[in-house]
């Protein structure tokens, strides 16, 4: 299958003029009219993941590896030296970022991670209606995450009648949030204070923790397709002691 059939059928399901201004989704590295037989999917790409491609295969990440302008391709530095080896190897790589957290991954996590069958999306954010305390959906999101510890802040709201679920970063959305509780991956510590005298409590599931199912998410829409997609894990910057 040839490199622009796949972008083409993924920009089908999640349009990359949908991404953010900021955002750097698309093809970032390949020829449009490569043949690709095999794709790994994957929430990020690491040295490991690249050694272990076979060549002229192809990378679907959640993260661009090219985010910033790179001014050239000297030194071994991050990314540098991932740039260059997959060079060598002739991988492609695609990414599908905020566009695909418009389509996909904000609803699948919501639905089939935690469990919640209805809701409504209003664009970044997902709004469920709810009849719990705070203690409850802490230990619910503990259990589906597989999480041994949660951060929170808690603004002394027990009952829950609305949450707000942001995979990424989503503390941007916090000025004028109406809900109850926030989930989301990561929030700076003005956010948190900001939110606290919004009466919103926050509950903080992780970057890497939110976003890890990215690869099975789109691995369900690549079924039709003739090609072999492999579901790839990429390993979790921070650790927990």
């Amino acid at each position: 299958m040839k490199l622009i059939e796949i972008y083409n059928f993924l920009d089908s399901i999640s349009p990359f003029c949908t991404q953010e201004s900021w955002d750097n989704s698309g093809l970032l590295l390949g020829n449009l009219d490569d043949e690709i037989s095999k794709v790994y999917l994957s929430l990020d790409l690491d040295e490991n993941l690249i050694k272990e491609a076979e060549e002229n295969s192809l990378f679907i990440t959640h993260h661009p590896l090219i985010f910033k302008a790179l001014k050239d391709l000297a030194g071994e530095s991050y990314p540098k030296a991932f740039v260059k080896e997959m060079i060598k190897k002739n991988l492609s790589l695609i990414a599908l970022h905020t566009n695909y957290d418009l389509s996909h991954l904000n609803a699948y996590f919501v639905r089939e991670i935690l469990g919640f069958k209805r809701f409504t999306q209003d664009k970044f954010l997902i709004f469920i209606d709810v009849d719990m305390s705070f203690e409850m959906l802490c230990e619910h999101i503990k259990r589906s995450l597989n999480l041994e510890f949660l951060k929170i802040s808690f603004c002394g709201k027990q009952k829950l009648k609305k949450l707000a679920v942001c995979t990424g970063s989503g503390g941007d959305f916090i000025s004028g949030l109406k809900a109850d509780c926030f989930l989301s991956a990561d929030f700076k510590y003005h956010q948190a204070l900001e939110a606290l005298s919004n009466d919103l409590s926050l509950i903080e599931l992780g970057h890497f923790e939110s976003e890890r199912y990215f690869a099975q998410s789109l691995a369900k829409d690549l079924q039709n397709l003739p090609l072999k997609a492999i579901i790839k894990v990429s390993k979790n910057p921070f650790q927990y002691f």
